[in-house]
């Protein structure tokens, strides 16, 4: 090798840059914005029907915060992993198949050691599959990123879909059977007579505080409808 080649190597890995660290700051925004900014409820309006399904009591609704966000991670780094290995005419099917697969085993994990939540979800579970948010990320993220922000990804938009629902979950529970996890709270601090509201036990209800939600954080962060 001439000395001149050898000169031209030095250069190129002088000024090579260096590895972005694991907890960047591009790769925390990437955790944060679904969380208020870029929420895949309150601002882009997807996953509502499992909000407004599950959300009757607390306790139902972080068994599926955490079953959508497992599933939105794992999907999103299997997907980033093997991007560049899946033909483009057959990425649907590929993508529906490894959700698939993950909601199968967040739903036998559930009959397995959690029966009771089981027979409570068992129906919800399995619409995971069809959850915009989870298809949503594995096309407009994973398809084209690497597997570190893949999963970052992943944890942002579980994380924003998960407080919205729970928020939701919470207002239902302690208007309508004023309760936070079945505990009676009124009850405990001696206000049995509190009148709880049927609304929130039904649809209507979670219509009701999902549109506030979705108003106050719209109006927070100034956020309006393209046309």
């Amino acid at each position: 090798m001439s000395t001149e080649t050898l000169e031209q190597e030095q250069a190129v890995v002088a000024v090579k840059e260096p590895r972005e660290p694991l907890l960047s700051k591009r790769r925390k925004k990437i955790v944060t914005d679904p969380l208020v900014d870029d929420n895949p409820i309150t601002v882009q309006v997807l996953g509502i029907c499992s909000a407004l399904a599950v959300t009757i009591k607390m306790e139902p609704t972080l068994t599926m915060a955490i079953a959508v966000t497992f599933v939105i991670v794992f999907s999103n780094l299997i997907v980033s992993l093997i991007r560049n290995f899946v033909p483009n005419r057959i990425r649907i099917i590929v993508q529906l198949a490894i959700i698939a697969t993950l909601v199968t085993l967040v739903s036998e994990l559930l009959k397995a050691y959690y029966y009771d939540m089981f027979k409570v979800l068992g129906a919800y579970v399995g619409l995971i599959i069809t959850n915009c948010i989870v298809m949503g990320r594995l096309e407009a993220y994973a398809m084209a990123n690497k597997p570190y922000d893949s999963i970052f990804d992943g944890l942002g938009s579980g994380f924003g879909y998960a407080w919205i629902i729970l928020v939701v979950a919470f207002f239902r529970e302690l208007l309508g059977s004023g309760s936070f996890f079945d505990f009676k709270i009124f009850d405990a601090i001696g206000w049995s007579s509190f009148p709880t509201n049927g609304l929130m036990v039904d649809s209507i209800g979670a219509f009701m505080i999902l549109g506030i939600l979705i108003w106050v954080q719209r109006h927070k962060t100034g956020y309006v409808e393209s046309h």
